[in-house]
């Protein structure tokens, strides 16, 4: 994505207490400017988010980032392109 690019939908998914999760949201919230929209939702509370994941990503696994619906896992990685990005 070039700069002057749209920002692409950007929505986290996370479970409560997973470390690799808590990695994640600990960087978001130490850098990822708050005018950036970011949506996150835990599997385990809100409803339908587990069902959202499996049906776009073919996986449980968390931490993932959709980006405009493309899957994004590890963690590492996530805030990899976080950072490119923010």
């Amino acid at each position: 994505m070039r700069k002057g690019d749209a920002m692409p939908e950007l929505i986290l998914y996370k479970r409560m207490f997973c470390p690799y999760c808590n990695m994640v949201l600990e960087w978001i919230a130490q850098n990822w400017p708050s005018e950036k929209p970011l949506t996150v939702k835990d599997t385990r509370i809100d409803a339908g988010a587990e069902d959202e994941l499996m049906r776009v990503g073919g996986k449980s696994q968390v931490p993932c980032l959709f980006i405009d619906d493309k899957p994004l896992y590890e963690s590492a990685d996530i805030i990899a392109w976080l950072d490119e990005h923010k």
